[in-house]
């Protein structure tokens, strides 16, 4: 029988935590989640994350030889193995590296954010599988970022460096959840383009279908499908946010002179209405010595299974 070498990929989020099997190539053999009940203590989380695990290799235990665990997790920190005062997560800080071990001693443990995971996991798996120096972007509930540099994972001397969702972008500008204002995920992600689209109708007298649905219903998928059908204030919410973004991007280039730039996520998934908006305002506000040499491209993992490959993609990175 063929053993399969594998790495347990896992994905620790506010409501569920998901996990699953990843080969050295990337493909997700199998793959589970559970609700994470955040209000309970974390050793329960893996008590239950280990008695799945269990039970699926109890089926052929001869067919599947682990060679880590990866953990991607908010506020997982990857120099002590812990998650520190993790938002929308109950706990203060957690040794996830002492909560695997709890239940097999010998395996190797990885740990990062999510973003963190989700940019190695685009350079081991995705579209930047041979390009050493790029930033990753999620673009979800919030904002995200993970930045590799020569091949490498930049840390910094903390390991909480990237954290580009809490750049200040307007100064005083919206109340973030992170207890500052203006931050640059307040504007760039779903519930950032929900709030401009409520700017633009209170400030607006033209005719919009956004107009109809409930400002506290109003979801992301409804300005994109607006935008899709050519309506104004979509549209505008649209290039706003790529403005915003691109300016942003710019700085970061002149920090970091990457050769590409990777948006994932919901509003991604938007395509064109994003992209080009975001590319233009960057290229508009870059020095002269960066003009069209960097690229902003989609991820390509696969929407779903971002978070899990990313999460393996440490252990593999750590066995090259």
């Amino acid at each position: 029988m063929k053993v399969n070498e594998v790495a347990v990929g896992i994905d620790i989020g506010g409501t569920f935590t998901k996990f699953g099997l990843i080969t050295r190539a990337g493909q997700v053999l199998w793959k589970d989640s559970i609700p994470t009940e955040a209000n309970r203590p974390a050793e329960l989380l893996f008590d239950r994350i280990f008695a799945v695990l269990n039970q699926f290799f109890s089926a052929s235990p001869e067919k599947y030889r682990i060679r880590g665990v990866g953990i991607g997790a908010p506020n997982a920190n990857h120099y002590t193995g812990r998650i520190e005062n993790p938002p929308n997560l109950s706990w203060k800080s957690v040794d996830l590296v002492e909560l695997v071990h709890q239940h097999e001693a010998q395996l190797l443990v990885d740990v990062t954010n999510d973003a963190n995971a989700a940019a190695l996991g685009e350079m081991i798996f995705g579209n930047a599988r041979n390009i050493k120096d790029f930033i990753l972007l999620t673009l979800g509930t919030g904002l995200g970022s993970g930045i590799i540099a020569n091949g490498a994972l930049i840390y910094g001397h903390d390991g909480f460096a990237g954290e580009m969702g809490h750049l200040t972008v307007v100064r005083d500008g919206r109340p973030c959840g992170c207890g500052r204002r203006g931050c640059l995920e307040t504007y760039v992600s779903a519930p950032g383009i929900v709030r401009t689209v409520r700017e633009l109708l209170a400030a607006s007298k033209r005719e919009s279908i956004l107009d109809k649905i409930p400002a506290e219903k109003m979801e992301s998928i409804d300005i994109y499908q607006a935008a899709l059908i050519g309506d104004a204030i979509a549209l505008e919410a649209f290039e706003v946010t790529g403005r915003i973004l691109g300016e942003t991007l710019s700085d970061a280039v002149a920090y970091l002179s990457p050769a590409a730039i990777f948006l994932s996520g919901g509003l991604a998934e938007a395509g064109d209405l994003i992209f080009k908006p975001a590319k233009a305002h960057m290229e508009k506000n870059l020095l002269p010595v960066f003009q069209n040499k960097v690229k902003i491209l989609p991820s390509g993992l696969p929407q779903g299974e971002v978070a899990l490959l990313g999460a393996a993609a440490l252990i593999w990175h750590k066995l090259t």
